[in-house]
Formats: C-alpha cells, sequence, structure tokens
C-alpha cells in the first residue's frame, strides 16, 4: 500500500466467526473517501469475505464516528485469496517467498505473522491460469492452505491447464 493521505480513512467490518475463526469479531481496513458515504479500499483483507482492494462500499458513521462498511457499489473485478503458510512453520522468510512467487505473476499482498498468512490480491490482468496452478500446487505440496475470500466471474472461468 502507498502512502496514506488526509483522503484515507479506516472502515470497519464486522465478521462471522465460526469455530472460533476468524479470530476477531471486526477487521479494518484503510480506504479513500470518495464522498457520498462510499469509499475505495486499498488494502487486502485477511478475514473479510466478499471484498477485495479496489471495491467501492457504501459507508455509514455510527454515533462514535466510526465507519461501518455495507454492501459493495462497485465491485473491482480482483480477486482475495488468502493463504496459511505452512512451510518453514510460517516464517516471514516463507511468508516472503510466496508473495514474490506470487507477484511475478502479476498478484501483490501481504503477510501477518501472527496467524502464519498470506492474502493475495489478483488484478484481473494477473496470469489467473498460472496462479491457479500454483495456488493448487502449494496445496498439494502442504506448503500452505487456501481460501478463496473474494471471487471473480473470470476466476470462475478460469482454468489451472
Amino acid at each position: 500500500m502507498t502512502a496514506l493521505g488526509p483522503e484515507h480513512v479506516k472502515v470497519h467490518f464486522r465478521l462471522d466467526i465460526e469455530d472460533d475463526w476468524p479470530p476477531a469479531g471486526v477487521e479494518s481496513l484503510w480506504a479513500i473517501d470518495r464522498g457520498n458515504g462510499k469509499v475505495e479500499l486499498v488494502n487486502t483483507p485477511f478475514f473479510i469475505r466478499g471484498v477485495a482492494i479496489g471495491d467501492v462500499v457504501e459507508t455509514s458513521l455510527d454515533d462514535e464516528g466510526v465507519r461501518w462498511a455495507g454492501r459493495v457499489v462497485q465491485p473491482s473485478d480482483n480477486c482475495t485469496i488468502r493463504l496459511i503458510v505452512f512451510r518453514d512453520s510460517g516464517s516471514a522468510a516463507a511468508r516472503q517467498s510466496v508473495l514474490n512467487a506470487f507477484h511475478k505473476l502479476g498478484a501483490g499482498g501481504e503477510g501477518i505473522e501472527q496467524f502464519r498468512m498470506v492474502a493475495l490480491d489478483i488484478p484481473p490482468e494477473a496470469n489467473l491460469a498460472k496462479i491457479k496452478r500454483l495456488l493448487q500446487h502449494g496445496v498439494d505440496q502442504e506448503w500452505w492452505d487456501m481460501e478463496e475470500g473474494c471471487i471473480t466471474d473470470a476466476w470462475r472461468a478460469t482454468g489451472a491447464g
């Protein structure tokens, strides 16, 4: 993510917890205020389902001035894929090597040490077929487990072959 400016706001998303996951009831993302209660998300979610970088989301302020997310009003066509890294116990080096491998295929993302996770931001122009192959290969090799946090029709239509 680039440096934060005065147009950036924090947006809070309520999470549905099932079997003690995710580990929090709320996740906050940075966004750019687009006016009229709408924001554009600028960082990759680790736990929120159904949103990706670039999505425009309706928001509302509560009585304490906290900005809460509503529905997505303009999807970005980006995908969010999350990995729990098993290689090298999810070390910083292992998470960075995962990010580097997917970066070569056009994906961005970030890692979080506490949960050995990597959240990938996959734009529509990335090599979706190669990304899917690498994701499946890593699952098959038990390098990571994965979850499709937010996928698009283009992602669904792309084969891994």
